[in-house]
């Protein structure tokens, strides 16, 4: 099972796909998670900051909402900051994502997820730990590209200034914290190129698969 940690932007969701789609691993962003607890919270009309509501949209939260395109909306991503901040509704998809983790659907031979606390809170047994970050500058120039490539207006100040408040929120909250865990390996992609990223964790994953056989 590989976890990959990491703030918004960083790349760490795109290297979780291409590893998954390489190894035939099932894949989670479990972000996803947070932002479909934060659309319905937003689709009933509610506050994403009152724990109570937050917690209830939560336990709702079921796999084909996930695939809602709604879920990329800023709006959305705001929301569910707001919401990943509670304890509650952390506690609420912890189970959700564990099982994710311990059970990949078939005929996947095994799972990647990536989010802000996975190799630290939801699976500290995982056999890769990963965590993927770039500077703000830089995961802002990405996002602004990335909205703009939509059709979206994207303003690169306004981009940063979000990316800080998202990261701060994810940092200082007391509920399973954005924080690298002490095993994890740190790759900071500001400088690096994607692929080059992707074939040097892709060698590390076959090394440990490799190693698994043996034992």
């Amino acid at each position: 099972m590989v976890a990959i940690d990491g703030p918004a932007a960083s790349g760490k969701g795109t290297l979780a796909r291409r590893l998954a789609e390489r190894f035939g691993f099932a894949h989670l962003d479990t972000g996803s998670l947070y932002r479909a607890t934060a659309r319905l919270v937003l689709d009933a009309g509610g506050d994403p900051a009152d724990p109570a509501t937050a917690e209830a949209a939560a336990r709702r939260v079921e796999p084909r909402l996930l695939a809602d395109p709604r879920l990329r909306g800023d709006t959305v991503a705001a929301a569910a900051s707001v919401v990943a901040a509670i304890p509650e509704v952390r506690h609420a998809l912890l189970a959700l994502q564990r099982n994710f983790a311990a059970h990949p659907p078939a005929p996947a031979r095994g799972a990647v997820l990536d989010g802000r606390d996975i190799g630290t809170v939801i699976c500290p047994a995982a056999d890769i730990k990963l965590f993927v970050t770039a500077s703000t500058e830089a995961r802002a120039r990405r996002r602004v590209k990335e909205l703009r490539a939509q059709g979206a207006v994207a303003i690169y100040e306004s981009v940063l200034q979000d990316l800080n408040e998202r990261d701060a929120r994810d940092s200082e909250r007391p509920a399973a914290p954005l924080a690298v865990a002490p095993d994890a390996e740190v790759i900071d992609t500001t400088t690096l190129d994607a692929d080059i990223v992707f074939e040097r964790v892709s060698d590390l994953v076959a090394r440990t698969l490799k190693e698994k056989e043996w034992q």
